[in-house]
């Protein structure tokens, strides 16, 4: 089974030629003008469609897609997502990793202490920060963990594990 990549959501139309108004989800919203043709999913269904234009207002990505010419067809696709097949994706440097992937991973400190899993991912102006809640114990309770190379020591999304350095502080 083929997985995919959220890159938007369809918030609504631009005008009345069709054009549809989108919220990127993705790091870079100039990575839908690499693209060729995207995957919509609405009301349950998936359907391929070829972009043939892209531009920009302020946040939002408008894209015209070939075949759709009229704001009424346009607005069927509001509140749908925006797809593209992992294949697409571009391709990660070395110690990135897909924010998917860190998702209900397995926390470990450095002396194999098993903290819990990953729950959330905070985006901060300086780092991200993985909160680890631990269901055995409390599951309200968040461990916050800033994403930097001084916490995190290993991250094996093969094994759906990460191993980290517990600094001063940060348990309590």
């Amino acid at each position: 089974m083929e997985k995919y990549f959220n890159i938007g959501k369809i918030t609504g139309t631009h005008g009345i030629k069709g054009t549809i108004k989108v919220f990127p989800t993705t790091e870079d919203p100039h990575r839908f003008e690499l693209l060729k043709e995207i995957i919509i999913e609405y009301a349950g269904k998936k359907e391929i469609y070829k972009i043939s234009k892209v531009a920009y207002q302020k946040n939002m990505v408008l894209l015209n897609l070939k075949g759709i010419t009229d704001i009424n067809v346009a607005e069927k696709f509001k509140g749908g997502t925006i797809l593209i097949p992992d294949s697409l994706a571009i391709p990660l440097e070395e110690d990135e990793f897909y924010t998917r992937d860190l998702y209900d991973m397995e926390v470990y400190t450095d002396e194999g202490e098993y903290l819990g899993i990953i729950t959330n991912i905070y985006q901060t102006g300086a780092n991200d920060v993985y909160a680890v809640t631990n269901p055995d114990k409390d599951p309200k309770k968040e461990l916050l963990l800033p994403a930097i190379k001084q916490c995190i020591l290993n991250v094996d999304v093969e094994n759906n594990k990460m191993t980290v350095y517990l600094m001063e502080g940060l348990r309590d």
